[in-house]
């Protein structure tokens, strides 16, 4: 816990006061762009990721940046994508990902989380992500998911939370009037790079390759 002591004292002492006029702007509300969903995962820090300042992204976390489809049942999930999209007005949607996943490898081999009840029952939102891998590699039903499956079972995953996010009314309303836009992300932890899926494909490609409009146009604002 010392560390985190000594990082709060140098917060207090050296961080807030060179950054005293954005955290006064931020102090009577928000206005994020961006709902940010990503994995509880220690090795994920948004901000550092997307290089963005604090009231910039909107962040939620889980264990495996899942996304419950819409029901009547309320949960901290529901009620925060409501939130952003319907109060904050967010214009875009990350789901991202990451490789090594440990909520994934938990999801690839579901049988063995006999001792953890609620782990089980969440990753059960995965189900589909690793039915659809086990299909495409003919795996059958009695064998878990081994290793080798691991990276594609990761951008399924984020493929299918984005199939669970359409489901909830107030994004579906938002996407039919073309006032939002979700991105699928899965972040390699190891090399930095990250390679995406969303808009009118479910191919994942690289972030260049995806943003390549975006890139273009900031090479010429430079």
């Amino acid at each position: 816990m010392q560390h985190i002591v000594r990082g709060v004292l140098d917060f207090r002492q050296n961080v807030y006061p060179k950054r005293k006029d954005l955290f006064g702007a931020l102090a009577d509300g928000q206005n994020p762009d961006v709902l940010f969903i990503t994995c509880s995962d220690s090795r994920i820090d948004p901000n550092l990721v997307t290089g963005t300042n604090p009231g910039d992204l909107f962040i939620c976390r889980n264990a495996g940046n899942i996304i419950p489809p819409h029901s009547n049942e309320t949960g901290g999930m529901t009620a925060s994508i409501e939130y952003a999209v319907a109060v904050l007005q967010v214009r875009h949607i990350i789901i991202c990902g990451h490789t090594d996943c440990g909520a994934v490898k938990g999801a690839m081999n579901i049988s063995a989380l006999k001792g953890l009840p609620h782990v089980k029952e969440w990753l059960g939102h995965c189900r589909s992500a690793m039915e659809i891998v086990r299909e495409r590699n003919n795996v059958p039903t009695e064998f878990s998911l081994d290793s080798q499956y691991l990276n594609e079972a990761i951008e399924e995953n984020v493929l299918q939370q984005v199939q669970h996010l359409r489901t909830h009314p107030v994004v579906a309303v938002k996407l039919a009037m073309q006032k939002v836009q979700i991105h699928g992300w899965v972040y390699n932890i190891k090399t930095g790079d990250i390679r995406c899926c969303g808009r009118d494909s479910m191919d994942f490609k690289s972030f260049d390759e995806f943003y390549a409009e975006e890139i273009a146009r900031l090479s010429l604002e430079s």
